[in-house]
């Protein structure tokens, strides 16, 4: 009951990163709600609020995010199986290995999302691409004649479509067609990890392995 509690909670950091990612988060977190924002209206986010630990209230208020907090759970489990004997020691430390990885990786996620390009970067770069565009065409014209119109207009568009992608490229976590499909990616893996979990409890009900059912498992040792 304790490994499928933790199961569940590591599910939620998944989607307490995405909505954390997208800046939707509440001042306390109440299972099943977040606050837009935009413009300060209540969300409801019942996607995960039955994955969260009973009685949990959040430090959001306090600068604690729920995914670093929600880590905590499994830091104690890791803990407190190692003490009971579940783990052995290198399995242990595998597992606080890649909790922290995954910890690690919640950071450079928030730092990219956190670190804009400078608006004095912004606005330098469109002053160089328009004062280029504009004394581009004088450099062309002696030699390229009329063909210098199109020329320069491939240019100017190549230029500020690499602008626009910079510029798309700033934020992938939000809900643009071309930003990174998180609610898919979190949904996928919820999937699986459910499939995973009914297969691991089947498996140590009825004493058999995973994805093999009893009589056939039985059949396979005979024809051993």
């Amino acid at each position: 009951m304790d490994t499928e509690r933790i199961v569940h909670i590591l599910i939620a950091i998944l989607y307490s990163t995405k909505n954390h990612l997208r800046a939707e988060w509440a001042a306390e977190i109440i299972p099943g709600t977040s606050i837009n924002v935009d413009n300060g209206g209540v969300l409801v986010k019942s996607e995960y609020g039955d994955l969260l630990p009973k009685g949990l209230y959040g430090c959001d208020d306090r600068g604690l995010g729920l995914p670093l907090q929600l880590t905590f759970f499994v830091e104690q489990y890791i803990k407190r199986s190692f003490d009971q004997g579940v783990f052995h020691a290198p399995q242990a430390s595998q597992m606080q290995v890649q909790l922290n990885t995954l910890v690690d990786s919640y950071g450079k996620m928030e730092t990219i999302r956190l670190t804009p390009i400078p608006i004095a970067h912004l606005i330098h770069q469109k002053q160089v691409l328009a004062l280029f565009g504009c004394v581009l065409p004088f450099a062309l014209v002696d030699s390229m004649d009329y063909w210098a119109i199109p020329l320069v207009s491939l240019v100017m568009f190549t230029l500020y479509g690499i602008d626009g992608i910079g510029s798309q490229l700033e934020d992938p976590f939000g809900y643009d067609r071309n930003d990174i499909k998180m609610d898919f990616i979190v949904e996928d893996i919820r999937c699986e990890m459910g499939v995973l979990l009914e297969e691991w409890k089947k498996a140590s009900e009825k004493g058999n392995e995973m994805f093999i059912s009893k009589r056939q498992g039985a059949d396979t040792i005979n024809s051993v």
